[in-house]
């Protein structure tokens, strides 16, 4: 019997295809187009090659920056997936302390990523902040205004109370799909806690967890509004990322070549690096 193929959904695509040619594609053809040429101004361009990839392939400050994006993604995705994972195994999975639990797991996410921002920097201040008044009572000098160690805590501290409850939530999902049947099954056998979490409860989270590894992968590599607002990425440069160095070159020094090409080149390495993390999880998910 031959299949009846009905081309008539493609219609119902065609808006949204439109919509992301115009709110993708065209933007990205333009980055391209802005990197390989160059400019003096008054909307003349010439030709540039790939003079740009080569200058920023060959630029300390880029590597420099790379550098402190990827410590900074190794440090959120240690802290924030094991949290993340026990805060969802001590949740309440009936009665009335669900509501309340997911209500003040989602709070934070509600918060906007300026606001956060604003809010933990005025938190931090010595003078008028709870935790650098707080910090400094307790015998610690804590300034993340003059201190790169204390700046690099305190977008941590504040990124982890940002977005655990994401990894909360997506985790917390996982577990309340898994059937009573295999909790009553490991009763009988007398597995330990330990084993159940290993045998039972981590087997069914594989899943979400990949998803939310990418999430908080692709999130911290490219955060700029957080830090930016609280640091602006000093003292000097010990928290300019790859998303403020990019902002720096293309809206303060208006260096639209560089800029576009460092886009490009943020945008595949998160692409490889996303890639990655999702062929190992998946390979692993499959041999076990």
């Amino acid at each position: 019997m031959n299949k009846t193929w009905n081309n008539k959904a493609w219609f119902l695509v065609l808006p949204m295809l439109v919509l992301v040619a115009f709110s993708a594609v065209i933007p990205l053809m333009t980055v391209v187009n802005y990197s390989v040429q160059d400019t003096f101004g008054n909307n003349v361009f010439f030709w540039a090659g790939t003079e740009w990839f080569e200058d920023l392939l060959h630029s300390s400050r880029f590597w420099e920056a790379m550098v402190r994006n990827l410590i900074f993604s190794f440090i959120i995705l240690a802290i924030e997936v094991p949290l993340g994972i026990f805060i969802a195994l001590n949740m309440p999975k009936k009665g009335w302390g669900v509501p309340v639990c997911l209500v003040l797991m989602a709070l934070p996410l509600l918060v906007p990523w300026n606001v956060v921002g604003t809010i933990w920097q005025v938190f931090g201040r010595n003078d008028i902040g709870l935790l650098g008044y707080y910090v400094n009572a307790l015998g610690i000098d804590y300034n993340y205004v003059q201190d790169p160690i204390d700046a690099w805590v305190t977008v941590i501290i504040m990124d982890v109370w940002h977005w655990t409850s994401l990894v909360v939530l997506l985790c917390y999902a996982g577990l309340v799909s898994i059937p009573d049947a295999f909790y009553q099954a490991a009763k009988i056998d007398g597995a330990s806690r330990w084993a159940v979490f290993r045998y039972i409860q981590l087997p069914k989270m594989q899943r979400v967890l990949l998803i939310a590894v990418l999430l908080r992968f692709m999130d911290s590599f490219m955060i700029y509004t957080e830090p930016f607002v609280v640091t602006g990425g000093g003292p000097g440069n010990s928290t300019t990322f790859l998303s403020i160095d990019l902002v720096k070159t293309a809206l303060g020094q208006f260096d639209l070549g560089p800029a576009a090409a460092m886009s490009l080149v943020y945008f595949l390495i998160i692409l490889l690096l996303s890639w990655v993390f999702y062929t190992v999880m998946t390979n692993y998910d499959a041999e076990s």
